[in-house]
C-alpha cells in the first residue's frame, strides 16, 4: 500500500515530535499533525507552529475539553469506574476522544493512514488502535515504536538533537508525563524503581500534603442526575467545574496516587498520578448514591464499577458492552440529585454532610430511639426464614453417626 498522507496524533512531547519527522522521512509522504486539547493547559501553546516547523504540512489544534468532560469523564464518574481500586482512568479516558478526533481529520483530509506515538509495551497503543478500528476500520495504522530502530527515550532525545527538534524532556529528567483535565500522570525513567519515592519537585497539580494549610476546608458539590453542576453554590460549566476542583483539592494535597498496576499487555508498571478534582468528585458522587439508590441497585453498581474501569483501561470505549453498561448507569442516575460537603485536610478527604430530595434514608425508621414504624418483633420471623438453610444443615449433620 502506497501511503501519501498520514494524520499523526500530536502532543508536542518527545515521542510525537520525533515521530512527526520520522514518518515523513520513512514514508516520503505528507504528514498532518492533529493535536487535541483535553486540558493540557500551557502545553498546547505554540503546538501548531512547532508541528509545522518540525515538518507537518498542516496542523490542527482541536479544543475538545467540554466534550471530554461531558461524554467521557461524566459517564465514568457516574459508573464509579476505577481500575484496580485506585486509578481514576485519566489517560485511559482521554485516548478514545483523541483518536476519534484524529479519525475525523483523516476523513476530512482524505488520509491513507493514521499514526500514534504509543510504545509497543504500553496500553495506549491498544486504546488508540481499537478506536481507529471502531471508527475507521480500513485505515492503515502506523506505530513507529513497533517499526523504527530507536530503542529508548534516550535514543529519541539523540534523534531530536540531531534534527534540531525541541522537546520538553532531557536525559536527566527522563520520565514521561501526561496531563489533561482529569489528572496528571508520571511514569518511566526515575520512577521505574517501585521502591524509589517520587521526587518532591515532580508534582504539578498538588501541593505536598505536609505543607498544605493547617486549617481544613469545606467544599460543597451539587449534582443533578449524577452530573456535578455546582461548587460551593456557584453553577459552573463542565470544564470550569473540574478546573475549580483541581485547584481546591490541589492546594490541600488531595489526589496523589502511587501504584503498581497490571498493564493490559501483561507486565506490571509503576505510575504516579495527580487527580485532585477527580478524587473529590468520586468521593462526593458515591456518597450521594448511598442516599439516593436502593440497596440492590447500589450493590449492582458496585459490581459494575470495576468492570467499567477495566473496559475503559483496556481501550474498549467504543464497544457494545461499554455502551450497554453506560445505559444501565444512566438509568440509575435519575435520582442521584443533591449535594455533598467534603472536608479537605492535608491530603485527606472526609464527608462533612450529604442531602438529597430523593433520599431513601428515613430517620424515623433508622432511629435507635422509640418509634412506631418498625416492629422489632418482625425480625424474629425474618431471621428464622433467612437462617433456615443453616439450621437444616446443622440438624442433619448432627444426625450423622
Amino acid at each position: 500500500m502506497t501511503i501519501k498522507k498520514v494524520v499523526v496524533a500530536y502532543s508536542g512531547g518527545l515521542d510525537t515530535s520525533v515521530i512527526l519527522r520520522w514518518v515523513k522521512e520513512r514514508y516520503h509522504c505528507e504528514v498532518i499533525a492533529c493535536a487535541v486539547d483535553v486540558g493540557q493547559a500551557s502545553e498546547t501553546r505554540g503546538l501548531k507552529e512547532k508541528a509545522l516547523k518540525t515538518g507537518a504540512s498542516k496542523a490542527y489544534l482541536i479544543d475538545a475539553r467540554k466534550e471530554f468532560v461531558t461524554d467521557y469523564i461524566w459517564p465514568a464518574l457516574q459508573a464509579q469506574a476505577i481500575y484496580e481500586g485506585r486509578y481514576l482512568l485519566g489517560t485511559s479516558l482521554a485516548r478514545p476522544i483523541i483518536a476519534k478526533k484524529v479519525v475525523e481529520i483523516a476523513k476530512k483530509e482524505g488520509a491513507d493512514a493514521v499514526c500514534h506515538g504509543a510504545t509497543g509495551k504500553g496500553n495506549d497503543q491498544v486504546r488508540f488502535e481499537l478506536t481507529f478500528k471502531a471508527l475507521m476500520p480500513h485505515v492503515k495504522v502506523i506505530a513507529p515504536w513497533r517499526e523504527w530502530e530507536l530503542r529508548s527515550r534516550e535514543d529519541e532525545i539523540d534523534y531530536a538533537v540531531q534534527h534540531d527538534i525541541p522537546v520538553p524532556v532531557t536525559k536527566t529528567k527522563p520520565y514521561s508525563s501526561d496531563r489533561n483535565l482529569w489528572h496528571m500522570s508520571f511514569e518511566g525513567g526515575v520512577l521505574e524503581d517501585p521502591d524509589a519515592p517520587p521526587n518532591a519537585d515532580m508534582f504539578v497539580l498538588t501541593r505536598n500534603p505536609e505543607k498544605a494549610p493547617n486549617k481544613p476546608e469545606i467544599v460543597r458539590i451539587d449534582f443533578e442526575k449524577g452530573v456535578p453542576v455546582q461548587v460551593n453554590g456557584k453553577r459552573l460549566d463542565p470544564v470550569r467545574l473540574v478546573e475549580t476542583l483541581n485547584t481546591i483539592g490541589g492546594r490541600h494535597g488531595v489526589g496523589r496516587v502511587d501504584m503498581v498496576e497490571n498493564r493490559l499487555v501483561g507486565m506490571k508498571s509503576r505510575g504516579v498520578y495527580e487527580c485532585p478534582g477527580a478524587t473529590l468528585l468520586y468521593a462526593a458522587h458515591r456518597e450521594l448514591e448511598s442516599l439516593a439508590l436502593d440497596r440492590d441497585t447500589f450493590h449492582a453498581k458496585l459490581l459494575i464499577a470495576p468492570k467499567m474501569g477495566e473496559l475503559i483501561y483496556n481501550g474498549l470505549w467504543f464497544t457494545p458492552l461499554r455502551e450497554a453498561l453506560s445505559a444501565f448507569v444512566d438509568k440509575t442516575q435519575q435520582s442521584v440529585t443533591g449535594s455533598v460537603r467534603l472536608k479537605l485536610f492535608k491530603g485527606h478527604v472526609s464527608i462533612d454532610g450529604r442531602k438529597s430530595p430523593h433520599s431513601l434514608y428515613w430517620e424515623e425508621l433508622a432511629t435507635f430511639g422509640a418509634d412506631t414504624i418498625y416492629n422489632q418483633r418482625d425480625a424474629e420471623g425474618f431471621i428464622n426464614l433467612y437462617g433456615l438453610p443453616i439450621k437444616v444443615q446443622a440438624l442433619l449433620q448432627a444426625r450423622k453417626p
